[in-house]
């Protein structure tokens, strides 16, 4: 529920024609506010007087927006859309402290469905050595435990298992990249929002990404989803995450969009 100081509120209005639960309505010209909010922060973010805060958080974290926007230059965003490439060769560098902690603010800021805000996202890095041997001795005791009646969902990783045990080095789960971000939640959309998210903002630091749908649904697994703390949240997507040892030097070719223009 939002807090409305009304020795501050001038009347405007303005939170309450942007407030989508329509839950704010204007009495003897100050705003007040109904019981059924979701915590959106639209009334914080358009009142000009800054009269509006919300229990339980940091206000603070609030940042002035410039008029008109914030000045992108949308062509050399649609080039970055353009050039980014799934990275399956990472350099051994570890990713830095604060690269990881903006990564985490651009998925916090992701918006979600209702303001649910669910998003678990688990960021491995020293301890991944520790999560690779879980995850191959996961695999391991899984088709040696039914040999001849292997379940679909870890036959899949036969291949992936026999390769690692013939060369060490070709870790093809995990491509030997640095760090793995993984993504918990129960709403595909609010994560697939966030996940593209965390690509971009990875590209603007100068880290390389790649979407792992095998290292997701393996670590769904009982043991593993309880080292990676989900809190009975199913993993829906991971990320590969590191400093690319490829270069490209130029966009790939897509077939022409199928639009229908009306």
């Amino acid at each position: 529920m939002i807090t409305i100081d009304h020795s501050l509120c001038i009347g405007c209005g303005a939170c309450v024609r942007d407030c989508p639960s329509l839950n704010l309505f204007l009495d003897s010209r100050k705003a007040n506010a109904y019981s059924d909010c979701m915590e959106c922060g639209h009334c914080a973010a358009i009142c000009p007087e800054e009269a509006i805060s919300i229990p339980g958080y940091d206000m603070s974290d609030m940042e002035p927006c410039p008029p008109g926007g914030f000045p992108l230059d949308a062509e050399a965003f649609l080039r970055e859309l353009k050039a980014r490439r799934s990275i399956r060769r990472y350099k051994p560098d570890m990713i830095e402290p604060e690269k990881a902690r903006m990564l985490m603010e651009a998925i916090r800021y992701t918006a979600t469905a209702c303001n649910r805000q669910s998003i678990r996202p688990i960021f491995v890095q020293k301890r991944l050595p520790e999560l690779k041997e879980l995850v191959w001795s996961y695999i391991e005791k899984s088709l040696i435990s039914a040999p001849d009646d292997i379940p679909v969902d870890i036959e899949r990783y036969r291949d992936f298992f026999r390769r690692k045990k013939k060369n060490p080095a070709d870790d093809y789960l995990f491509r030997n990249a640095p760090a793995v971000l993984f993504f918990a939640c129960e709403y595909p959309i609010d994560v697939g929002m966030a996940a593209q998210n965390a690509e971009h903002m990875a590209l603007s630091l100068g880290l390389g990404a790649m979407y792992n749908g095998f290292l997701a649904r393996i670590s769904n697994a009982p043991s593993i989803a309880r080292w990676l703390e989900t809190d009975e949240k199913t993993i829906l997507t991971s990320m590969l995450l590191g400093y690319p040892a490829v270069t490209y030097r130029r966009t790939a070719p897509r077939k022409s969009a199928d639009v229908i223009w009306k």
